[in-house]
């Protein structure tokens, strides 16, 4: 009888152990759609850029210390904060955290601070799945003359997404960051991968893994346990992109985990206004906080004009792509992958300001002061 109670028990033991350990990984639970809202209603409307220091071709150049150039950063958003922007979307590097972990969390805190002087609170994203899939340390390349995003880099590179051994690594980058920074009241939120089931069929496609969604699927999976195990008191999410959001039947696997494991719904739409506001309606089915964290490309017809309102309209965050013109050449569109373009275009495709602070279109500076509050109408 003795017997059997002492392997009941460490039976039992074993058991709570177990439980114990998976709660402990689980981190934090997925908000409910009332707590997301909660955190919601206390947030100003949150309108921003995806932003890149002018003097940085990419997030590793934006982040080695040998580039982190933190007068241009204080400097543009200075521009930002003057009409009206109150956020930032900034992508990480997990080879910036790899090379230097404790250098690196030091220049994400001194960027914060800096952003902070603006009343500027960034979203965070830990991973991203666009351009360049073979990402390096150390000095980057110069810009290829009038291509857009000619040096920006993925985060994990192909070779770390086909190799499992180095998911550990990405897992401790996670980690580390997330609880670094995952209750500082600077931060707005955690976007863990923009664009995951990207495969860049018109710049890199015929470099990328053939299998790459379905790595991407998976290590997604990981990514938001991940993140939530680090317990940060922002929200978590990643954007559906691409497709047809008019159910949630009608979505891919890729972008049903992305949204059933995110707190508050985003998403990205360089269409027209009616089309931005389809978009928005799908997704108020969720009944969730909705941010767009990208939007604006004025050669497809997506513009400050014909989206801000509609944002505002809706109470939907809105991060437009790109603030200031610089080593991203974001200016240029995105077929001058397959067009070649010879100086400035007439028609800017994103970007806000030129490097001297000046408006590459004063009616639109005007319109996002006059949105934010910044200027009376």
């Amino acid at each position: 009888m003795k017997a059997l109670q002492s392997f009941l028990f460490l039976v039992l033991v074993t058991v709570t152990l177990s439980t114990n350990a998976q709660t402990k990984q689980a981190g934090r639970p997925i908000w409910t759609a009332a707590q997301a809202n909660a955190w919601y209603d206390k947030q100003p409307w949150l309108v921003g850029a995806n932003f890149l220091p002018s003097t940085a071709i990419n997030e590793l150049e934006m982040w080695q210390a040998e580039t982190f150039d933190t007068a241009t950063i204080a400097r543009e958003l200075s521009w930002a904060a003057n009409i009206g922007m109150n956020t930032m979307r900034v992508f990480l590097h997990d080879l910036a955290y790899k090379q230097d972990p404790e250098g690196f969390k030091k220049r994400i805190d001194i960027f914060l601070r800096i952003a902070a002087r603006y009343k500027i609170k960034p979203l965070l994203v830990l991973f991203d799945s666009c351009w360049d899939p073979f990402p390096h340390t150390g000095k980057q390349h110069e810009p290829a003359p009038f291509l857009h995003n000619s040096g920006w880099v993925q985060s994990p590179g192909a070779d770390a997404l086909k190799d499992p051994k180095q998911y550990p690594r990405l897992k401790k980058y996670v980690t580390d960051i997330v609880k670094r920074f995952g209750k500082d009241s600077r931060v707005v939120g955690w976007d863990v991968w923009n664009e995951p089931d990207n495969t860049n069929g018109s710049s890199y496609g015929r470099f990328e893994p053939y299998e790459k969604v379905d790595l991407v699927h998976k290590l997604l999976k990981e990514v938001f346990v991940w993140t939530r195990a680090a317990n940060p008191a922002q929200p978590i999410t990643s954007g559906i992109w691409i497709g047809n959001w008019a159910s949630h039947d009608s979505l891919r696997p890729i972008e049903k985990l992305m949204l059933e494991e995110s707190d508050i719904v985003s998403f990205h739409n360089y269409d027209n206004a009616a089309e931005f506001e389809k978009r928005i309606q799908w997704l108020q089915r969720y009944g969730r906080p909705i941010i767009c964290t990208e939007y604006m490309s004025r050669g497809n017809g997506s513009t400050f004009e014909g989206s801000m309102p509609v944002a505002k309209k809706y109470r939907v965050a809105a991060f437009n792509w790109g603030l200031v013109s610089g080593k991203s050449q974001t200016i240029f569109p995105w077929d001058s992958w397959q067009k070649k373009y010879t100086a400035e275009p007439n028609l800017w495709f994103h970007d806000i300001f030129r490097k001297d602070g000046s408006s590459y279109k004063t009616a639109e500076t005007d319109l996002i002061k006059q949105l934010t509050g910044r200027l009376s109408p």
